[in-house]
């Protein structure tokens, strides 16, 4: 085994560690009133929820092992630094935008995540491996502070987010790459668009009228339900706009064909989970997440990689 190799098994095996201790050893107790952290999981399928976290991170080694040559997978000091920040920021800026601590006005109730750009930069700018621990690690804190309890599908989720979008490191054509993902990504966001139109009443799962004490009871607005459309076409403006700044425009990219795929992972893990049918958890579940995240990724990630690249011309690099 080489070097490679056994870093990539024990950064992914560091993470299985974590979520198994969190799941299995914090998350059977209750949570304690005022604590700071809520690691409790839903121990009547906490079997099932692990057993898609180990798909998850068997997926991310999978792509290694056929990859594993590349230079995207290497792992050292730095790597492990960016990913201790990256989870941190990631954990912090959840926890701040998820409509406790600032209140964000929301429209047609689309939940607004704009932390989704980190985990979305972090792969991007420092591989893969990064992006993953970035959003799984930090998705998992990032919802024990809130208070509402872990779904651990989501947050490996939310690691195939940062994941997918570090794998542009792995093509040397990347306008070909960036094509392929616009191509792959568009029948997808069509997919899931038609489903919403054909399925206009079903209720949104991830919608909370607080005031009301409605939960899940809601149709799905005609905003919330082609917000992914929208995203959509801001990606390719920016991927157009930006055609003479491949870096803005490749991250962009990737990290929409990251955001499509791994809260899609989360979303049909819920069917097996959740009992959920297809149409309901794509339509309940993945549009008011999926929608939003592309629409913050079009604004803020090209913010990231230009703030990043004027730091590294000023340090010389």
């Amino acid at each position: 085994m080489n070097k490679s190799m056994t870093n990539i098994l024990i950064a992914l095996g560091f993470v299985l560690a974590l979520f198994a201790v969190i799941m299995f050893g914090l998350g059977a107790g209750e949570a304690q009133e005022g604590a700071l952290f809520n690691f409790s999981v839903d121990q009547a399928t906490v079997g099932l929820r692990f057993l898609f976290v180990v798909i998850g991170l068997l997926i991310a080694f999978a792509i290694y092992y056929f990859t594993k040559e590349n230079s995207a997978w290497e792992v050292g000091t730095r790597q492990v630094v960016w990913m201790a920040i990256g989870a941190a920021l990631y954990a912090v800026f959840s926890y701040l935008f998820n409509g406790t601590v600032f209140v964000v006005p929301s429209v047609s109730q689309v939940a607004l995540r704009p932390a989704i750009a980190i985990p979305m930069f972090f792969g991007y700018a420092f591989g893969p491996v990064v992006g993953f621990f970035t959003g799984a690690v930090g998705n998992m804190f990032g919802d024990a502070l809130t208070g509402f309890g872990l779904s651990p599908q989501w947050s490996i989720g939310n690691g195939l987010i940062g994941f997918i979008a570090g794998l542009s490191m792995l093509f040397k054509d990347r306008k070909q790459s960036m094509n392929t993902v616009l191509y792959t990504s568009g029948a997808l966001v069509l997919f899931a668009a038609a489903l919403y139109l054909f399925n206009r009443n079903m209720p949104n799962m991830l919608y909370y009228d607080v005031d009301n004490g409605i939960f899940g009871d809601a149709a799905i607005s005609v905003f919330a339900g082609l917000s992914i459309v929208i995203g959509f076409v801001l990606v390719l403006a920016v991927r157009f706009g930006f055609a003479s700044n491949e870096n803005v425009a490749a991250a962009v990219t990737w990290g929409m064909l990251g955001n499509i795929l791994g809260l899609l992972f989360a979303s049909l893990a819920d069917i097996f989970i959740n009992g959920l049918t297809l149409p309901a958890t794509i339509i309940g579940q993945f549009l008011p997440a999926a929608g939003p995240n592309l629409i913050f990724a079009a604004i803020l990630v090209p913010m990231l990689v230009g703030a990043y690249a004027s730091v590294q011309r000023q340090s010389g690099r």
